[in-house]
């Protein structure tokens, strides 16, 4: 993996000229009740997971290699795993006008729930859900193009596989999307597309599920919101650069004691290749490779599709509770 033209390509910071929306999603933060625990997935993952502090507490700071952005921390808190607050980053110059359009939208601004964040480069305000957003001024790390993959190299007069003994430790690129669970995910989406300006790539069924992405150049979905009875994390979705490569994090999840998840197998939304693999929690962690991308130039054609479209094209059958919630229980 070429880690220098990965850096790059997170380095360019493209911009719709005349569109107010965020660019990234900047951090997600949760809470779960064992913090060891945590350490123990997300390294096996291939994270990598710091140290830190929040609140005179022991945080953990979720990274990709050769990289300072924090995609994610994680706090110690409840006997679930909890989805506390989501950060999206926007451009500077976009920082008042959004503190005018926040205003006008009507939505409640709360007090920030991160002491260590500026209150001067950056708004606090609730979702129609409940759940709390913070937007600050951030560099994008969404990505501005296409991530180049890695194909196997043609066919020659020796073997072409990986050999076992040689194959490193799958580390992904960077975080490509997330989705959410939300009770009411029209409401959501008309909330994130007038109040965040991000705008609808595909969804599927009536209600069930939206993927949305920033018009700034994001992969296919930023976020997903999918129906649930109340807001939580169903997945963070981290972007590898072969088929081999998702194939290899299956192996080395199970490996660690993290064998249950679902794939590999291919989406038809966002066309990429997966394998999800469940967190202590009952959320997952997806290694995803392939993506299809829109960029800041492009005007995706959004349609509507039936709620199979929504899974898999092939792959296993999906677990019989991979859409449920269970931060709610």
């Amino acid at each position: 993996m070429n880690h220098q033209n990965t850096q790059a390509q997170r380095s360019i910071q493209t911009k719709r000229k005349g569109v107010l929306a965020v660019h990234s999603v900047d951090e997600f933060v949760f809470s779960v009740p064992d913090l060891d625990l945590a350490v123990k997935f997300y390294e096996s993952f291939g994270l990598r997971v710091e140290l830190e502090s929040f609140k005179g507490q022991i945080a953990l700071g979720l990274y990709t290699d050769n990289h300072s952005h924090r995609w994610g921390r994680i706090l110690k808190g409840g006997s679930n795993k909890r989805l506390l607050w989501m950060t999206y980053g926007i451009y500077s110059e976009d920082l008042e006008p959004f503190k005018k359009h926040i205003q006008k939208s009507g939505v409640q601004i709360i007090d920030s729930l991160d002491p260590d964040s500026p209150t001067n480069t950056s708004i606090w305000f609730r979702h129609p859900d409940g759940l709390p957003i913070q937007i600050k001024i951030a560099e994008k790390s969404s990505p501005s193009q296409t991530l180049k993959p890695v194909y196997p190299p043609p066919c020659t007069d020796h073997g072409r596989a990986p050999n076992g003994a040689k194959v490193p430790l799958i580390r992904p690129v960077h975080m490509s999307h997330i989705l959410m669970f939300s009770p009411e995910v029209n409401r959501a989406q008309a909330f994130y597309e007038n109040v965040l300006g991000l705008r609808l790539s595909d969804s599927a069924g009536d209600d069930l599920i939206a993927f949305m992405h920033s018009p700034h150049g994001s992969d296919h979905h930023l976020i997903a919101l999918l129906k649930s009875t109340d807001y939580g994390l169903h997945h963070t979705s981290w972007a590898v650069t072969s088929i081999d490569e998702v194939g290899l994090g299956m192996k080395q999840m199970a490996k660690a004691g993290f064998e249950q998840g679902w794939g590999v197998g291919r989406h038809v939304l966002g066309s990429n290749y997966f394998r999800y693999v469940r967190d202590p929690w009952g959320s997952y962690s997806e290694y995803s490779f392939d993506i299809d991308f829109i960029p800041h130039t492009l005007d995706w054609p959004t349609a509507n599709h039936p709620p199979e479209d929504s899974l898999y094209v092939w792959g296993p059958d999906v677990p019989h509770d991979f859409v449920n919630n269970y931060e709610v229980q």
